[in-house]
């Protein structure tokens, strides 16, 4: 059986908001993302879509990238596995607004999409 884990948010890189007086939205999606069931050790497939509206900093993609290829072999459940990639972009780029979506593939008969938000204080 896999254990629990917390990613690390040193992969993800950010840059300067080139228009940071003005509100407007980036839409990012990971059609193939992969990570493991930690009670079966299957794999599990799905999309991650992260919208947000950036402060300060954008986040990098290709840093991005390869921060969510780093949860391929690991055992997490699709609630904590949102959650965490939420809590690393927001603590990486402290954007406006945030929401992340992962659309997990049909298993055993079931689809499962968990969304969480974030707006800044």
């Amino acid at each position: 059986m896999l254990e629990f884990f917390n990613m690390s948010s040193t992969t993800i890189e950010t840059f300067p908001n080139p228009q940071p007086a003005r509100d407007y939205e980036i839409a990012i999606s990971c059609p193939e993302f992969t990570s493991v069931c930690p009670k079966t050790g299957m794999p599990d497939f799905g999309e991650i879509r992260i919208t947000y509206v950036p402060d300060q900093l954008c986040v990098e993609l290709k840093a991005l990238k390869y921060y969510l290829v780093e949860f391929r072999n690991k055992g997490i459940y699709y609630e904590n596995v949102t959650n965490q990639i939420l809590d690393d972009l927001v603590a990486a780029c402290r954007p406006r607004r945030m929401t992340v979506v992962g659309d997990f593939s049909v298993r055993g008969g079931i689809k499962t999409e968990v969304t969480v938000r974030y707006e800044k204080p």
